[in-house]
């Protein structure tokens, strides 16, 4: 069906051609000049009808335990993000994508355990984050390598383990130390003799019997291949150099007794 058939169809083709509005305000929200609240609304969920010149988006005090992939909708202005206080327990490796321009992430006072490097990828402009109050031990290497940017790390109240899986922590803190904020803040809590010891404290002396082994499942493949071939190999030698030796071994027997004096019977 064509656009040109009547006035009523080039009406309708208009319409159709015609920008979509952009999604207004949440009920559950407050906005106000590229900024919206949506704190203590008893959210489970991050809203998708947000406004697309959202330049701060405040999330706190609500029921977000799980962030999946591609949770927040197109925001190519966002520039601040809370998520403080969510019970916030897991983070999908895309679930921040298409946050590019972000600045500023608190993601305060929730229940994670463990960040990918792969979360963070997408905030290349990411300047603050703020991981204070959560359940992490330690970090992956690689999580605080993925933000180039990444001008200022909070990271108090966390019960981290001061074991050789800190080393890698370790070693970016002590790099980046004009980074770190409230560094007092930043303690052991694992093993005990080591609880509310400052994590900034320790020397490269302490972790002179770490041995950082990142071996991926090919190299222990291949290492199992060769342990087996040189297995196989030595019991194939074994019982060459044994049949050898067994032979070399009745060949002397019968040797000897050929050149063994006979008795004269008729002496």
């Amino acid at each position: 069906m064509g656009c040109w058939r009547g006035p009523s169809m080039v009406l309708v083709c208009l319409l159709l051609l015609r920008p979509l509005p952009s999604p207004g305000c949440p009920a559950a929200c407050r906005c106000s000049s590229g900024e919206v609240d949506c704190s203590e609304r008893g959210l489970s969920e991050v809203p998708q009808s947000l406004p697309a010149n959202t330049s701060v988006l405040q999330l706190c005090y609500n029921f977000i335990r799980v962030l999946g992939p591609w949770s927040f909708p197109p925001l190519p202005e966002l520039l601040l993000l809370s998520l403080r206080h969510n019970h916030l327990g897991q983070i999908h490796s895309h679930a921040l994508a298409g946050l590019g321009m972000l600045q500023e992430l608190d993601l305060s006072n929730n229940h994670l355990t463990v960040l990918t490097p792969e979360t963070f990828l997408p905030l290349t402009s990411l300047a603050t984050l703020n991981l204070g109050g959560n359940r992490l031990g330690e970090l992956e290497p690689g999580v605080l390598h993925a933000l180039p940017q990444l001008r200022a790390l909070l990271l108090r109240d966390n019960p981290w383990v001061c074991s050789c899986g800190i080393l890698p922590l370790w070693r970016w803190l002590s790099q980046n130390r004009e980074k770190v904020q409230e560094k007092s803040s930043l303690v052991c809590r694992v093993p005990e003799q080591l609880n509310k010891y400052p994590v900034m404290a320790f020397e490269n002396e302490s972790f002179r019997q770490c041995q950082e082994t990142s071996l991926s499942p090919q190299h222990y493949v291949a290492f199992l291949s060769i342990g087996l071939f040189s297995f196989m190999g030595s019991i194939f030698f074994c019982t060459f150099m044994g049949s050898i030796i067994v032979v070399f071994h009745n060949l002397r027997r019968e040797s000897h007794f050929w050149r063994r004096p006979r008795i004269c019977r008729d002496c």
